[in-house]
C-alpha cells in the first residue's frame, strides 16, 4: 500500500463514522482512531517506532460549539443496525425525506442494507427534518445518528 492509497483509506474511515479500525497486511499494520484524529502506521518486519500520520478530524469534531447549540433541541433518528445507508428506495426513485420535510412517527426515512436485506427505517418521533448526518451509500454503525428532527 503506497502513501496515496493509505491517505485515501484514512479519509474513507473518517467519513464512515467508524471510531477505530485496524488493517494488517504482510509488511505493515495500520490502526486508525478517528475519535482522536490519529493514525498509526507500523512497519512489521523492522519498525523501531510507529510513524504517526495526520488523519482528517472526525466529522463530529468539525462542528463549532454554536452549531451544536443550534441543534440542541433536536432529537436524532438513529440506526438500529449496522449496514449501508440509502436515502432512496432505488436509484430511480425519489429520496424518502429532505431537510425541511415534516415526518410523522412511523414514516419511512431511509433504508439500511444489511446482508443483502433492505430494511426500512421509520422515524420514532414526529417533527421536521433539520439535518441529514450521513451521506447516501455510506456505511453506518448501530445507534449512529442518521437525521436530526425538530419535534416542535
Amino acid at each position: 500500500m503506497n502513501q496515496k492509497e493509505l491517505q485515501s483509506f484514512i479519509k474513507f474511515v473518517s467519513k464512515s463514522g467508524i471510531s477505530e479500525v485496524a488493517l494488517e497486511m504482510d509488511d505493515f499494520k495500520v490502526t486508525i482512531k478517528t475519535g482522536t484524529g490519529e493514525a498509526v502506521l507500523v512497519q512489521a518486519p523492522a519498525a523501531a517506532a510507529p510513524t504517526a500520520l495526520a488523519a482528517p478530524a472526525a466529522p463530529a469534531a468539525l462542528a463549532a460549539p454554536a452549531a451544536a447549540d443550534e441543534f440542541a433541541h433536536c432529537i436524532a433518528v438513529k440506526s438500529p443496525m449496522i449496514g449501508t445507508f440509502y436515502r432512496r428506495p432505488s436509484p430511480d426513485k425519489d429520496i424518502f425525506v429532505n431537510i425541511g420535510d415534516v415526518v410523522a412517527e412511523g414514516d419511512c426515512v431511509c433504508i439500511i442494507e444489511a446482508m443483502k436485506l433492505f430494511n426500512e427505517i421509520e422515524s420514532e418521533i414526529a417533527g421536521k427534518i433539520v439535518k441529514v448526518l450521513v451521506e447516501d451509500g455510506s456505511p453506518v454503525e448501530y445507534d449512529q445518528p442518521l437525521f436530526l428532527v425538530d419535534p416542535s
